[in-house]
């Protein structure tokens, strides 16, 4: 997969040398000394025009990865952590980069992504500034068995929803799922009848809501602390 960026790069550089296929550079001092000497012969120069077709358009800062497919995780993996997200038809990879993002930085053990086939990896890395390659994330097109079996296993699932309990008012059980729903849909019906609880956030002034990544950072930062 491409990606591309400075911050991206940098970070997948540093931490994932043995995935690193070929660096392109398109403009010349982007890289620290010590990685052009640890990469010097993978790296390639090119044009900027190159590197603009490359990115679609997209804003490269001048440095580019070719680096080995994202792999998914497993279910198995997943269900041995405490706090997993379920993704419920969420197909913008900006909003899922954002979350992935969060997820990481505030101890999301796994993401599970559901109602999609297939998902740009190279653009989640990006917008998630690299965390994606840190996270366990598995693709399933049908969460329901998936959320059976980690009832069964002791976790309670938790949905976003506008109607649901107040977030600020609710206490979180140790082995905890979260469920995000697209911005256009929310959650599916289907999913809404595994819901142990809804949960919501209590807007001050009167508006419809708020962006699901946006949402998602302020529930999993409450999901986080607020542990019963």
């Amino acid at each position: 997969m491409i990606i591309y960026g400075k911050q991206v790069c940098l970070y997948a550089l540093e931490n994932y040398t043995k995935n690193i296929e070929t660096v392109y550079v398109a403009k010349r001092g982007i890289l620290p000394q010590g990685l052009y000497e640890q990469y010097k012969g993978k790296i390639k120069f090119l044009e900027n025009r190159w590197a603009q077709a490359m990115s679609k358009g997209g804003n490269h800062q001048g440095l580019l990865i070719e680096m080995s497919d994202f792999e998914t995780t497993s279910f198995e993996e997943i269900k041995r952590g405490e706090f997993i997200i379920i993704l419920d038809g969420l197909t913008d990879v900006g909003n899922i980069g954002a979350i992935v993002r969060t997820a990481y930085a505030l101890g999301v053990d796994g993401i599970i992504a559901s109602g999609v086939k297939k998902l740009n990896f190279g653009a989640i890395a990006r917008s998630s500034s690299g965390a994606l390659l840190d996270m366990p994330f598995v693709i399933e097109q049908n969460p329901l068995d998936m959320i059976n079996e980690l009832k069964q296993l002791g976790f309670v699932v938790y949905g976003a929803a506008m109607e649901g309990e107040p977030i600020e008012s609710s206490q979180f059980a140790k082995k905890r799922v979260l469920i995000l729903g697209s911005e256009d849909k929310g959650l599916s019906k289907k999913i809404q009848l595994k819901l142990d609880k809804a949960i919501s956030i209590s807007m001050k002034r009167d508006f419809d809501s708020l962006n699901v990544s946006v949402a998602g950072a302020i529930m999993i930062h409450r999901m986080s602390y607020g542990i019963k």
